[in-house]
């Protein structure tokens, strides 16, 4: 990994453990503003499965937690691609709950929030280049097609070995009726 890289993704990360330590500790302060987001989600949350945890607070304590340990992921280069697209998922419920600038009265508070929401938009743009990194080596697209190019010549050469073969045995058998015998 380059320093550039591994740099990056360690400023990255640090937003997701530094806030995802704080909220699972202290979710009590979201739950108010978590609210109408998981009041949302949690119809499909049950249809999903009914043994999943619905109450707000430990959504916002599951939330907190996958961005602690996604954070941590992608800043020690551990699974770094899921890690960030993990992170990114999470990102939409949180910037949603947090900072909902369309339903600010207030000129100054909706600046402050449509500020913080561009900032998440930001992030996930930047969790979204993480994502797609492969440093520098072939990705699965590029070594798909390369599977599948090379299968195409494998069985092009075997079609002409068949075929040459196939000539080949004509014209001993031709040659042998011709003989006498």
């Amino acid at each position: 990994m380059t320093p550039v890289r591994s740099l990056a993704r360690v400023m990255l990360s640090g937003i997701f453990v530094v806030s995802g330590a704080r909220n699972l500790q202290h979710p009590g302060r979201l739950v108010s503003a978590a609210k109408p987001v998981t009041d949302r989600v949690t119809p499909l949350l049950q249809q999903v499965s009914p043994r999943i945890p619905t109450d707000t607070e430990m959504l916002v304590r599951a939330n907190a937690a996958t961005q602690l340990v996604g954070g941590l992921m992608l800043a020690t280069g551990k699974l770094t691609r899921p890690a960030a697209l993990l992170l990114a998922a999470t990102l939409i419920p949180t910037t949603a709950a947090g900072h909902p600038f369309w339903n600010n009265a207030d000129p100054a508070e909706r600046m402050q929030n449509q500020v913080h929401f561009l900032k998440n938009l930001g992030l996930f743009g930047g969790l979204l280049l993480a994502a797609a990194d492969t440093e520098g080596r072939p990705g699965l697209r590029w070594r798909a097609g390369h599977r599948i190019g090379h299968s195409r010549r494998s069985v092009a050469r075997a079609v002409r070995t068949a075929r040459r073969e196939a000539r080949i045995a004509v014209r001993s058998a031709a040659t042998a009726r011709r003989l006498p015998g």
